[in-house]
């Protein structure tokens, strides 16, 4: 018997996977936030199957998301990953994944780490919100509308609300696995949203 999943989690089986294993479970490892970070904003106007179909191609593109690394790349490396059929050829998006890199490691001196910092919007907790289908799952939050007002203050490129959002789901700061999900957590967490 297949198991009940959330109704965005389509047949594909790659999408299955990140389902099961990856949205909506708490990360609090910097290089991992920094990928979902980049992979978000390179979604922008497009589907998150998309950009996890390509997730291989910009993992060896971005030096396995090495802020260090991706922070020192050049125009002549946007030029080259722009004729990367593998990775989403945008350069506003390209050059935002280097910018957001220097961001990023800025606020790891500053901070310690960057979890530090994203976490701090859901007091350091997993937000649990249970909702009975997809369309009671918000598409940007207080929490994610204060996120994105603080990353864009630090240099972050595209992270408005919405992409901060997804990206709190990814990264488990927030678990929207609908009520009849078997990924479903046992209880709610109180919310301001």
């Amino acid at each position: 018997m297949e198991r009940e999943r959330c109704g965005w989690c389509t047949g594909d089986p790659l999408y299955i996977e990140y389902h099961d294993s990856e949205w909506g479970v708490p990360s609090h490892d910097d290089r991992h936030l920094f990928e979902m970070v980049t992979l978000e904003g390179a979604q922008a106007g497009l589907s998150w199957l998309t950009v996890l179909r390509k997730r291989h191609s910009y993992r060896e593109a971005f030096e396995d998301f090495d802020a260090a690394r991706v922070a020192k790349f050049t125009p002549r490396s946007v030029e080259t990953l722009m004729l990367n059929a593998g990775i989403v050829r945008n350069r506003l998006k390209i050059e935002s994944a280097v910018t957001n890199a220097q961001a990023f490691l800025r606020v790891q001196a500053e901070l310690g780490s960057f979890d530090k910092l994203v976490w701090s919007f859901v007091g350091g907790r997993t937000q649990v919100r249970r909702p009975n289908d997809v369309t009671q799952v918000p598409p940007k939050t207080l929490e994610s509308d204060a996120l994105s007002k603080e990353l864009r203050r630090r240099g972050f490129r595209f992270v408005g609300s919405t992409i901060c959002y997804a990206f709190m789901q990814a990264c488990g700061l927030v678990n929207d696995h609908v009520s009849t999900c078997y990924k479903a957590p046992k209880t709610r967490s109180p919310s301001k949203s």
